[in-house]
């Protein structure tokens, strides 16, 4: 257990393998559309962070980034969690709510500092083509199309240009 300050605050952050273990453990048992461990999405979006000169507090929502949204931890637990409050700020604006509109999510996006690198290296990793591959037509065909509607409501660029 973390000790706590005496205004009832975490005395320390989670670590980065911290957050990576709590991530992989939420999602233990969890697989993407393709059928493979849930854990690889979330590793190949922490990495695409990275590369896109994500700072830490931005890696750790990208490990976290569907975890409310999934049901995987709970919103209670993220709001208690020991990470900064920007983290957190990226992991909510990043959690759909049902019956949201693509418009209103992108807009939650774009208004919380840091949270659109974190989506652009999500819908990246979501728009891999070896990933779509293996996807029957149809369900590839709407993913596609989703993915692309999003990148432009964000305003990013298309793979690759």
């Amino acid at each position: 257990a973390r000790r706590c300050s005496a205004y009832g605050r975490p005395a320390s952050r989670l670590t980065p393998a911290e957050v990576e273990a709590t991530a992989r453990a939420a999602h233990a048992g969890q697989t993407d559309k393709a059928g493979r461990p849930y854990a690889e999405h979330l590793r190949a979006v922490a990495e695409g962070v990275r590369r896109r000169g994500g700072d830490d507090e931005q890696i750790a929502a990208a490990w976290l980034h569907d975890a409310v949204e999934d049901d995987a931890l709970s919103e209670r637990w993220l709001r208690r969690a020991a990470l900064s409050r920007r983290t957190k700020d990226i992991v909510l604006a990043l959690t759909r709510r049902p019956g949201e509109v693509p418009e209103a999510y992108a807009a939650r996006i774009l208004a919380t500092p840091g949270a659109a690198l974190v989506k652009a290296a999500d819908l990246a990793h979501n728009a891999d083509p070896a990933r779509l591959a293996v996807l029957d037509e149809a369900t590839r065909t709407r993913l596609t199309e989703k993915y692309t509607r999003m990148r432009a409501l964000l305003g990013l660029a298309e793979p690759g240009a």
